[in-house]
């Protein structure tokens, strides 16, 4: 006996479903994250996070002031334009290890991202 399941309007078979889920699945697990970090009072809302390789790192600057992102290591370097009230810059993280970023307009700004 054959037995068929009724999804979003279509017959399948049991195999066919858990085909779907598993594509599901690994198409989520695929995807990249994203990770909001606020810049507020000259300050990282956080100073450090963990995430994902692959997550992009979301600045947005809720500052009266402009800002500016910079990430230097052996493993990973990026240096955004300067970041104006309400701008938001993304950074992407395709590599494992630990970055430090900061502003260089606010040298005291610091924030350790680990990426796993």
């Amino acid at each position: 006996m054959r037995r068929h399941i009724r999804l979003f309007g279509e017959t399948l078979t049991p195999l066919a479903v858990l085909g779907l889920a598993l594509g599901l699945f690994a198409a989520a697990a695929a995807g990249a994250g994203i990770v909001n970090v606020s810049q507020q009072n000259r300050a990282f809302s956080v100073s450090t996070i963990q995430i994902s390789r692959g997550d992009t790192v979301r600045f947005t600057n809720e500052d009266e002031f402009t800002h500016q992102i910079y990430v230097e290591s052996p493993a990973m370097t990026f240096e955004s334009d300067e970041q104006n009230p309400g701008e938001v810059v993304d950074v992407p993280f395709t590599t494992s290890g630990t970055f430090p970023v900061h502003c260089h307009i606010h040298p005291k700004m610091h924030l350790e991202v680990t990426v796993r």
